[in-house]
C-alpha cells in the first residue's frame, strides 16, 4: 500500500520533529526548506513543559542535555551597571534544557533525516488543492502533487500566506523590536551567568550562549517606522538611536550590531489564525500561533507530536485528525498567548515604576526557587 505523502514546509524545529514523527506512523515526509543548509547561530531556546516527554520519546533528550548552555543564573543590572539581584534559572521543580536553537535544530534534523526527504534551498511558491491532494509548485524543483501540505514555515509563513491570507490578518503588534548580534568568546566573563540591563523601553541582555555570546536588544523605537525585513541598514539604525543614551556596555554591544554584515532583527508580533487547517493544508508552530519567552520551539515540538499522532489516530481521515490535533493544541497555546501582554509589559516596562515592579516579581520568584531547591535537598 502506498505510504500518503506529506510536504513539511520548514526545516526549522517544528519540521523536523514532525518528520521524525511522521515517518514512524506510515507516512512519506519530505521537507523543503528555503535556506541553503541549516541556519547556525541563534539565540537559546528552552526545552521545556510538553517538549521534555517528546525529547525522550525521540531518544534525543541526553544529547539535548550534552549540548545544553551553562546558564545558570539570570543577574539584573541598575541603568549604571550595578546589580540589583541575581536570580537562579534552574530549578527542581520543573525539568528544563537549555540550548542554542542551531543546536536543537541539528538534532532534530539528525533524528529525522533517514526517515524523510529534505530539500534545500528552495520554497514553494504555489500550492493547489482538490479532493485527492495538493499540486505543489516550487521555487526549483519540479512541480509534484502531495496528500497533504504543513506549513512549519514559521511567523512570516508562506504556506500561511498562500493558502490562508495575507500577514497582516493574522499577526499583532506588540510594540516591541527584537535584535541579536553573536560576540566574541571573550565578551563573557563567566559562561555561567546571563546579564540584564533594563531601563524604560529598553532592555539589553548579555547571554552566554554555549560557545558563542549573544548581545540580545529588546525594546520599544520612540519612532517606530514601517518594517522593512531586508533594510538591514534601517535595522542598524534603529538600534543604534533605541541604545544611544544607554550605559553599561550598551556602546560595545552596539557596536558590534552595527559592525556584523547580517545581525537579527524584527517586530516581536503574535500570531493568531481562527483555523489552523484548510483542506489538506494545516498550519505548525509559529506558522499557526506564538508567544514571547521561548515557549515557541517547546510548542513546535509538542505540537509535531500531537499532529502526527492525531493524523496516526484518523487514517485516511485528516479533517479529523487536524481539528484534534488543533483542539488540543490549542489548550497549550491558548493561555500562553493571553499573557503575552502582560509578560512584554513586566519584559520591557516603559516607566522607572513599572521597573520596580518586575523586580520585586524577579526577587519573589527568586525566593521560590531557592526554597524549592533548598527543599528537594531535603528529601
Amino acid at each position: 500500500m502506498k505510504k500518503p505523502e506529506v510536504l513539511i514546509v520548514g526545516a526549522g524545529i517544528a519540521g523536523p520533529a514532525l518528520a521524525y514523527w511522521l515517518s514512524r506512523n506510515g507516512y512519506r515526509p519530505t521537507v523543503v526548506e528555503h535556506a541553503r543548509q541549516l541556519r547556525s547561530g541563534g539565540s537559546a531556546i528552552v526545552v521545556k513543559g510538553p517538549a521534555i516527554p517528546v525529547a525522550d520519546r525521540m531518544g534525543v533528550l541526553p544529547q539535548l542535555r550534552e549540548l545544553a548552555t551553562r546558564n545558570r543564573s539570570l543577574t539584573l543590572l541598575d541603568p549604571d551597571g550595578r546589580r540589583i539581584l541575581q536570580l537562579p534559572l534552574t530549578s527542581d521543580k520543573a525539568p528544563t534544557v537549555e540550548v542554542t536553537r542551531a543546536d536543537l535544530s541539528e538534532v532534530l534534523h539528525r533524528s529525522a533525516q533517514t526517515g524523510a526527504e529534505f530539500l534545500f534551498d528552495d520554497t514553494v511558491t504555489a500550492l493547489d488543492q482538490d479532493e485527492g491532494g495538493v499540486d505543489v509548485t516550487f521555487r526549483r524543483s519540479a512541480p509534484r502533487r502531495f496528500d497533504l501540505v504543513v506549513g512549519a514555515d514559521g511567523m512570516h509563513s508562506t504556506v500561511r500566506r498562500l493558502v490562508f491570507g495575507p500577514e497582516r490578518q493574522f499577526a499583532g503588534d506588540l510594540g516591541l523590536y527584537g535584535a541579536t548580534v553573536p560576540l566574541a568568546p571573550d565578551a563573557v566573563e563567566d559562561p555561567t551567568e546571563m546579564t540584564m540591563l533594563t531601563v524604560p523601553n529598553r532592555m539589553l541582555v548579555l547571554h552566554p550562549s554555549r560557545t558563542t555570546p549573544l548581545a540580545i536588544f529588546t525594546f520599544r523605537a520612540a519612532q517606530p517606522t514601517p518594517h522593512d525585513r531586508k533594510n538591514v541598514a534601517l535595522h542598524k539604525q534603529t538600534v543604534a538611536d533605541a541604545y544611544a543614551d544607554v550605559r553599561w556596555r550598551a556602546p560595545e554591544l552596539v557596536a558590534a550590531f552595527l559592525d556584523h554584515p547580517a545581525p537579527y532583527f524584527d517586530p516581536l508580533t503574535t500570531v493568531r489564525v481562527p483555523s489552523w487547517s484548510r483542506g489538506r493544508v494545516v498550519l505548525l508552530g509559529d506558522a499557526a500561533a506564538t508567544a514571547l519567552l521561548g515557549d515557541g520551539s517547546s510548542m513546535a515540538m509538542a505540537g509535531a507530536y500531537a499532529l502526527a499522532e492525531e493524523l496516526a489516530a484518523h487514517p485516511g481521515d485528516h479533517a479529523r485528525a487536524f481539528a484534534a490535533y488543533e483542539a488540543r493544541l490549542r489548550r497549550e497555546v491558548g493561555p500562553r498567548q493571553r499573557r503575552v501582554g502582560l509578560l512584554s509589559r513586566l519584559m520591557v516596562p516603559r516607566t522607572r515604576p513599572g521597573l520596580a515592579v518586575r523586580n520585586t516579581v524577579g526577587r519573589a520568584a527568586g525566593r521560590t526557587n531557592r526554597i524549592t531547591s533548598r527543599e528537594a535537598a531535603n528529601r
